[in-house]
């Protein structure tokens, strides 16, 4: 008896130890992330978007679920234009700004990122102030209105072209129409319009393989996957895209990896190229690499100001790198709201800005093709063709009554294009719970609007 009681005492100390052993590594990890996160999203904030630090650090660093980055110290040196994140003394990580460039985490190995200050000519842009139109006041309010205290929406920019001028434009207090504004994966969508453009100098080609140099061997099955599969998410490749701890695939690649790109590649397959699809913003930074071998170093960090944001007057506009020098294309595009405007523009046109063909004939209804094995016909090619789910009030389908193609971001970063409506309508927030934000309901709102009478 005593010896059963024994037995089960040393049981239940070694569960205790296992589960304690396995708690502070998880608060290791999440402390790791956090301080990563703070350093370069402090770092983004202040040299990007020019934004007063104390908002930043008490909004953006330390809403809902991000109040723990509260213990974590920062400081910002603005003559080395870096900021130092530091819980403790015992993990610190740096972020740095480099011009035309923006942030990135620093790490031992670096690629060139000396930065970029030589301008590109800019075209004026197409879109002109128009008196606003009072018809959209309604959405306008919806928008930046707070239902819900414990779940809130924090709605910063809202933009509306109708007919390829503004009609409706409202920011939230500190923010303005020059305020730069974090994509996150809206970025993707500008990855979708360089392979476009890539394309149509017969630089890349979307039956491409062979894409990646960890794919090179013969007998490595990932050297079959297309660029086009890339640009569908359906490359087969492995990629956990969860956000809510620190150790999922999407988040080592953001805040510990200096060269995103190889990380991404190096997954294995989970399924045959083709056959299934799976959102994954590795699948993105592997295309960026390839934008990168396409058109050389010496070209690639201005490659996109001179080929798409210079065409489209957006002046505003700036990838930000990973640590190997190629840029972060799933997730670190700022941008101001008119600029993000621009963008979703180009797209209601066709791909034709000012008369001039950027992007090849038939590349936005390539866009639009349903992507094999995309849930409900929902995705295309690096863009979202029916609201995702957790930003629906319908979580079951989308209910829109229009055909729409969507940028979207992580925290409820929208630019949504209705052709039949000649309408671009862009969303910026900081939308910690997605809940808080049903994007169904402000579109169907801003569609009122157009449709009714006046």
């Amino acid at each position: 008896m005593k010896m059963r009681k024994r037995n089960v005492i040393v049981l239940f100390a070694i569960v205790l130890v296992v589960a304690l052993g396995i708690g502070l590594h998880y608060a290791w990890s999440q402390m790791q992330l956090g301080t990563a996160y703070k350093a370069k999203i402090l770092c983004s904030s202040i040299f990007v978007a020019h934004r007063d630090p104390p908002s930043i650090l008490n909004t953006d660093l330390a809403a809902e679920d991000l109040s723990i980055l509260r213990h974590i110290n920062a400081e910002v040196h603005y003559e080395s234009k870096q900021v130092i994140a530091d819980f403790f003394g015992v993990i610190k990580r740096k972020a740095a700004y480099r011009p035309g460039l923006g942030c990135y985490l620093t790490y031992k190995q670096e690629g060139d990122l000396s930065g970029v200050e030589a301008p590109v000519a800019l075209t004026a842009s197409r879109i002109m102030l128009e008196k606003y139109d009072p018809r959209f006041n309604a959405a306008l309010d919806w928008a930046f209105s707070e239902p819900d205290p414990t779940h809130l929406r924090r709605t910063r920019a809202v933009v509306i072209l109708y007919k390829g001028r503004i009609v409706a434009e409202r920011y939230a207090a500190g923010f303005s129409k020059d305020t730069l504004l974090l994509g996150w994966s809206m970025t993707k969508g500008i990855m979708n319009a360089l392979v476009g453009i890539l394309v149509k100098e017969g630089r890349l080609s979307l039956n491409g393989q062979l894409l990646a140099p960890e794919w090179q061997s013969l007998d490595d099955p990932r050297g079959k996957i297309t660029l086009s599969q890339l640009l569908q998410m359906s490359s087969g490749l492995h990629f956990d895209e969860k956000y809510k701890h620190s150790h999922t695939d999407v988040s080592r690649m953001l805040f510990e990896t200096p060269d995103m790109g190889a990380f991404a590649a190096r997954m294995p397959l989970e399924a045959e190229p083709g056959t299934k699809w799976h959102y994954s913003s590795g699948t993105t930074n592997i295309i960026s690499r390839i934008i990168r071998k396409a058109v050389g170093d010496s070209d690639y960090v201005l490659f996109p100001r001179r080929a798409l944001f210079g065409p489209l007057g957006m002046e505003s506009a700036v990838i930000e790198p990973d640590a190997s020098g190629a840029f972060v294309g799933s997730s670190f595009m700022y941008a101001t709201a008119r600029d993000w405007a621009k963008f979703g523009q180009l797209y209601l046109q066709d791909g034709v800005w000012a008369g001039k063909r950027i992007l090849p004939k038939g590349w936005v209804r390539y866009t639009t093709t349903p992507a094999l094995g995309s849930p409900n016909k929902e995705y295309g090619a690096h863009f979202w063709l029916k609201i995702p789910k957790e930003f629906r009030s319908n979580k079951e389908r989308d209910t829109l009554p229009v055909k729409a193609l969507h940028a979207v971001g992580y925290e409820g970063q929208f630019v949504s294009i209705i052709p039949s409506r000649d309408l671009v309508i862009v969303r910026l927030g900081l939308t910690r719970f997605s809940s808080a934000w049903q994007h169904d309901r402000f579109v169907s709102k801003v569609l009122e609007a157009v449709d009714g009478p006046g």
